[in-house]
């Protein structure tokens, strides 16, 4: 290492691995040790496992940004993410679109199947939303069954709408539940695009949000654009 030979110290993580195969972090501290002339005669390394420490870490980061039922992006990343999401689309002249899901009677299914039932339809909701969508865009769990979809570098509503097609269609396909119980249910998605909406972020949310309402209230499985 350059600091090593440069300075005489050294310290970070390295990546190790047991005897059994196990691999796990540890926290390196490497000392030169020089005899009169100032000359380096050997190292002394000191070794200290923390891969638990590591796990907690990576705990606590999972709790703060992502959904621990589905696993998705929570409120708090979503907001980071259309921040630079907005930022970057006004530098590059670019559109972003921002689409509010709920799932349509989710309530009632949820108080007649139980609570079980419910969580593995909203898992499997995160997975078929997350392939409707490219890599780049973001599928974001709110709570119980709202969902955000964060659609970035969009060319125009032709494009949006594509996607939202793809979403009503994909939802609507029979889901197993457990066994042979198969349950179907559909959804209504409010959407609001910048920068024809140059609202923030939360206004945005809020614009999406209100456009799903005008979609259920139009009669559910299907989106509306908000209308200002």
């Amino acid at each position: 290492y350059e600091g090593l030979a440069r300075d005489g110290f050294w310290q970070g993580e390295i990546w190790n691995r047991r005897k059994s195969g196990e691999v796990f972090v540890e926290w390196v501290t490497i000392s030169a040790v020089r005899d009169g002339r100032g000359q380096v005669t050997h190292y002394v390394a000191a070794f200290s496992d923390i891969t638990e420490r590591r796990k907690a870490e990576e705990k606590i980061h999972q709790l703060a940004f992502y959904d621990p039922l589905t696993n998705l992006p929570n409120r708090v990343l979503l907001a980071d993410r259309c921040h630079y999401a907005l930022s970057t689309a006004q530098r590059n002249g670019q559109s972003v679109a921002l689409m509010f899901l709920d799932l349509d009677n989710f309530k009632t299914l949820n108080d007649t199947r139980g609570h079980d039932v419910g969580d593995l339809l909203l898992q499997q909701t995160a997975t078929r939303l997350t392939a409707c969508v490219r890599a780049e865009d973001t599928v974001a769990r709110l709570g119980g069954d709202e969902f955000v979809i964060l659609l970035t570098e969009i060319s125009d509503t032709t494009a949006c709408e594509e996607v939202l097609e793809r979403m009503l269609s994909t939802i609507r396909q029979p889901i197993q539940i457990t066994g042979k119980v198969t349950t179907r249910v559909s959804t209504s998605i409010g959407v609001t695009t910048y920068p024809t909406d140059n609202s923030p972020p939360s206004v945005l949310l809020e614009h999406a949000d209100q456009a799903m309402y005008r979609a259920k209230r139009s009669g559910k499985n299907r989106w509306a654009f908000y209308k200002a």
